[in-house]
């Protein structure tokens, strides 16, 4: 079976859409050897440095440059072009039997069966996610495109449920697979790597983590004002880390932590921002924290909480959209309107060893139930489905 994955994120690893076609196209391809991959990506993106970086996943997989047509004019405008023309043209060309959109974007008219991934419905959820009118009009042209697909795959039964309402989409053709943490998320980190980490980023003894990014939806102010509920009991020897970028405009939209932190009272040193972290800093980071917090309002999956749990952090995350269905009973959930809450689970998890180590071993036993073997053998079985 020959099949095209549309690879417009594919020399983006660090993005989530990167990280989802690069994990599931290597589980693929190991799982059905028989199948050809066709990973269609712009002519631009896939120059020699870009090919000789890629992984050889198998022989099955192969890449496919096609020009885009509008690459002269706005970025916006090159990657609708693809989406809606180059990459059904490369469908037609290689006759393929299927085509798998691994994002929101799918073609509106497809050359053949199609498949699309919609792991989440920010834009149609979230009003101050919306944009600008032309950004509103493209959401709705790939809501569109999304109705003629043959099959949807979700990344949780949250998002299932969002895109039956939203879309009004016939929920038979909706089907849950579930992401997973990269393999290198594991207890097995050397004393070495985690010291390195500590001193890289120049982090105190005991801290409470949150990583991510710092837009009003991911309610990073839930967290500072709750580090300050804290009782000076135990909040003495803590700190809050935040990792991630900060934009640094302190727009409504970009609130600042700093500001945030100051306006509440907290000292300059109680909540520390140490920026980007890089992927393979991040087993260490999660292993060194105390606690890891998530108290993101909307997420189609959330997988910093499932990372964080498969290196023995005890995780505290939102009880909103997909969280809760991730991390089941191995976390502990608090309201995302609750600061109040945030502090009690925070001083809960701090005061109490035992619930510690439960909630380590709890978090591991979750992070197994998740792997991209079974993700690929799920999306598989969608894709003979449709056939």
């Amino acid at each position: 079976m020959r099949i095209a994955l549309n690879g417009i994120f594919f020399d983006q690893p660090a993005t989530g859409s990167g990280q989802y076609l690069h994990a599931l196209l290597a589980a693929m391809s190991a799982r059905a050897p028989n199948n050809d991959f066709i990973v269609v990506v712009p002519e631009s993106d896939l120059n020699a440095n870009t090919l000789r970086a890629l992984p050889n996943y198998s022989a099955q997989v192969f890449y496919y440059p096609e020009r885009v047509g509008l690459d002269r004019f706005s970025q916006n405008l090159a990657k609708l072009s693809f989406e809606q023309l180059a990459f059904n043209r490369a469908c037609r060309r290689e006759r393929v039997a299927l085509a798998h959109t691994p994002y929101f974007g799918s073609p509106l008219f497809p050359a053949t069966r199609s498949v699309v991934t919609i792991h989440d419905l920010i834009p149609l959820i979230l009003p101050e996610y919306r944009g600008s009118p032309l950004v509103r009009a493209y959401t709705q042209l790939v809501a569109r495109a999304a109705r003629r697909a043959d099959a949807i795959i979700a990344d949780s039964e949250a998002s299932k449920r969002d895109i039956i309402n939203r879309l009004g989409i016939d929920a038979a053709r909706v089907h849950v697979i579930y992401l997973a943490a990269h393999a290198r998320f594991n207890t097995a980190i050397a004393r070495a790597q985690i010291d390195q980490v500590r001193r890289k980023y120049a982090l105190p003894e005991k801290f409470l983590l949150y990583l991510g990014g710092f837009d009003v939806r991911k309610n990073v102010r839930v967290l500072i004002e709750a580090f300050f509920l804290l009782p000076e009991l135990y909040r003495a020897g803590y700190r809050l880390i935040l990792a991630g970028v900060t934009l640094g405009n302190d727009s409504k939209f970009f609130p600042d932590p700093n500001r945030l932190a100051r306006e509440v009272g907290l000292a300059d040193d109680a909540v520390r921002t140490i920026g980007w972290v890089a992927e393979e800093d991040k087993p260490a980071l999660y292993a060194s924290a105390e606690i890891f917090l998530f108290p993101s309002r909307y997420e189609g999956f959330g997988l910093p909480p499932l990372e964080a749990m498969a290196c023995g952090a005890p995780v505290i995350a939102a009880d909103a959209s997909s969280l809760p269905e991730i991390v089941g009973d191995a976390a502990l959930t608090a309201g995302v309107e609750s600061p109040l809450a945030w502090a009690e689970s925070m001083r809960a998890i701090i005061n109490d060893a035992t619930r510690r180590a439960e909630m380590r071993a709890r978090g591991l036993a979750q992070a197994r139930k998740f792997s991209w073997e079974r993700a690929a053998q799920e999306t598989l079985a969608v894709y003979e489905s449709i056939l």
